[in-house]
């Protein structure tokens, strides 16, 4: 997907210690998303949570867009035209319905619900999407994750994954990245990451191990849960710090509830964000968009696109400062 904001608006996070959390409980804050319109006459609206002023990242997880349900018939559905990507990796991940991915490695593929599309652009790589014609309701999430500076040139990679659904007692876990609930996936990252998508049935709470070394985000698709007591709707990620061995889910709603947990070792590096493409100074942002514009071999080309290839912005009239977390107390 294809990051159209170029000046992202600061959201307010909520603290979690005036929620009613007990003092020993793990430390919790409510990020709230923002609609950002992907662009065209009907244009499709997702709803954005990272990044912000805020928070810059949890773990490597640096860009977190969240969509539909959306009637494809009412908004033309996702028709993204190729773009490129500069030091980071995209994770697809679907509820319902069905996107047409091209790259300029030639990969070709279908990204379907409860199925792991990861695309690594390294040093570039372009590519589209498309929702196929067979889809009615598309829904879900765009994530990315950004490279560490010994990878961040990396070679253009693809992977595609199905976890096996693992049932616990009150919830059903797909784990799509790293591990979780003695499940694990085999798909390759560049630092410790999390990544699964997790259903609650109703009225349910569910306690899970994880890595203390983590810090976590939890994406809540539908229902009203609770993290450790802090409540959420739908749309919300919670952020949990470092430091706790184990996350308590609960479901406080009538129907099954849905969210995405994700997770990985705090990303100490700073970066530069800037429409698609992350590096760690201005310079480099600036040289990945000549070459994107000059038709560099830097990117190579999507075959099959009927149509043309995405312009980059213009560049802000100032210099793009590099942006990381707030230091941790």
């Amino acid at each position: 997907m294809s990051n159209v904001e170029t000046e992202p608006v600061e959201v307010r996070c909520r603290a979690a210690e005036n929620s009613g959390q007990p003092a020993q409980g793990p430390r919790v804050d409510v990020i709230t998303a923002r609609d950002v319109p992907l662009g065209g006459p009907r244009a499709m609206t997702v709803r954005r949570t990272l990044p912000q002023r805020a928070r810059t990242l949890i773990g490597a997880w640096c860009f977190a867009d969240h969509y539909g349900p959306d009637d494809v018939a009412a908004t033309g559905g996702m028709d993204v035209a190729p773009h490129p990507h500069t030091g980071l990796q995209t994770v697809s991940w679907l509820f319902s319905g069905e996107i047409e991915h091209r790259d300029s490695l030639g990969s070709h593929a279908l990204v379907k619900p409860g199925e792991l599309n990861l695309m690594t652009g390294g040093h570039g790589i372009c590519h589209s999407e498309v929702s196929t014609p067979r889809t009615t309701v598309l829904h879900g999430v765009q994530l990315w994750v950004a490279l560490p500076e010994e990878h961040r040139h990396t070679a253009r990679d693809f992977q595609h994954y199905v976890p096996e659904p693992l049932r616990v007692e009150g919830a059903e876990i797909s784990v799509f990245l790293g591990s979780l609930a003695g499940a694990s996936s085999p798909v390759r990252t560049f630092t410790p990451l999390l990544g699964a998508e997790i259903v609650l049935q109703p009225r349910t709470t569910v306690t899970l191990a994880v890595d203390p070394g983590f810090e976590h985000g939890l994406l809540v698709d539908r229902g009203d849960v609770r993290v450790a007591d802090v409540a959420l709707r739908p749309a919300e990620l919670a952020y949990v710090h470092p430091g706790t061995e184990s996350l308590t889910l609960t479901n406080e709603s009538a129907e099954p509830a849905r969210t995405v947990l994700l997770g990985g070792t705090p990303f100490e590096e700073e970066i530069v964000m800037w429409w698609n493409f992350i590096g760690r100074s201005h310079d480099d942002i600036v040289e990945a968009r000549a070459d994107w514009e000059s038709n560099s071999d830097r990117f190579g080309a999507v075959e099959g696109y009927p149509g043309n290839r995405l312009p980059a912005p213009a560049l802000p009239n100032a210099i793009i400062t590099p942006r990381r977390n707030p230091p941790r107390d």
